[in-house]
């Protein structure tokens, strides 16, 4: 986890560009150098944000590189309703179509001939970290027919998808960037989708936002795991990053927690002035505090849902249908 000592550089951990954004006061003008869409999506149930950072004052106001990050909040999106899910891979493809449309220089109707390599991060033996890994199963790959598919020719009408579960360094001895340029340099692939697991800020988050990004990612950061990026910089060619948050830092569910108090508190007529002066603390220094007496005790560590196992299973379905919507539309294979 990468909390910063110094109360100067005081943050919350989290992979969000929404929360980095939510988080600056609310005074009414805007952040230099980034620009803020919001929008109801499918039916009214899934609300999409779309904070753009443009230059280098946007990437020292919010800490993340410049790019567009496009996040979909379906709040159901963590219960079994199989209808909502379909409703959120539908928004998710129409998303996605567009971002590899942009990205590629192509028509939305002309993705037919595009070659992706999609690359599932994360270890598949830790749930909370298993959502690249599955959703990679669960993904129709196309590279490997030849031109044919049973009885019918297929790959001059379909796109190209092959795709990779790399594991961690722990399992493989290799970094993953590693890995990929390999795999890059020989399969010469147009567009690299990245799918991981994502730290929030807020608890509520978890297994109900999903986030886009043509930045690119870095393996591991959200737990403080900084090492080789997987960027078009570093890699050659365009990375579409899709990540949802499946942890949340502890000392954070405790500085929110707090927030809560304190209003509890204010609310009492005996307890007024605790509550006032709980509320009256600088940020930093009531997140400072509760590192303080978390960590001796604790360490820094994540917590993540009770039900995470049966989360990740749908949540990596409705993104693997999201991206086959988005490269396959209404075609079957």
């Amino acid at each position: 986890m990468e909390d910063k000592t110094s109360r100067a550089e005081f943050t919350v951990r989290t992979d969000l560009a929404l929360e980095e954004r939510e988080r600056r006061p609310d005074d009414g003008e805007k952040i230099s150098g980034v620009t803020l869409r919001e929008w109801q999506g499918r039916n009214g149930r899934i609300r999409l944000t779309e904070v753009k950072i443009l230059d280098g004052r946007g990437e020292r106001a919010m800490g993340k590189p410049r790019g567009t990050y496009l996040t979909l909040e379906a709040d159901q999106l963590a219960g079994k309703d199989e209808d909502y899910h379909r409703e959120v891979s539908a928004e998710l493809a129409g998303q996605l179509r567009e971002r590899i449309s942009d990205m590629l220089g192509t028509e939305q109707n002309n993705l037919m001939r595009v070659n992706i390599l999609v690359v599932g991060l994360g270890n598949v033996q830790v749930t909370a970290d298993a959502l690249g890994p599955k959703t990679v199963g669960q993904l129709q790959v196309t590279r490997h027919l030849d031109g044919r598919y049973g009885n019918q020719f297929c790959c001059e009408s379909v796109p190209r998808i092959s795709a990779l579960s790399p594991g961690v360094m722990a399992q493989t001895g290799m970094e993953t960037a590693e890995i990929l340029r390999g795999v890059i340099r020989e399969t010469a692939p147009d567009l690299l989708i990245v799918i991981d697991a994502l730290a929030a800020r807020s608890i509520r988050r978890l297994g109900t936002t999903i986030q886009l990004t043509d930045t690119g990612i870095h393996p591991g950061s959200g737990v403080g795991n900084h090492r080789h990026s997987l960027t078009k910089e570093s890699l050659g060619i365009p990375v579409l990053a899709i990540g949802v948050p499946t942890v949340v830092g502890a000392a954070a569910i405790v500085h929110d927690t707090v927030d809560a108090l304190a209003e509890a508190l204010c609310a009492d007529t005996k307890l007024r002035k605790m509550g006032q002066y709980v509320r009256a603390m600088k940020e930093a220094d009531r997140y400072e505090l509760i590192r303080e007496l978390l960590e001796p005790e604790f360490g820094s560590f994540y917590v993540t849902p009770p039900n995470i196992d049966e989360l990740i299973g749908y949540l990596s379905f409705t993104i693997s249908e999201g991206i086959h919507g988005a490269v396959f539309g209404s075609r079957e294979i």
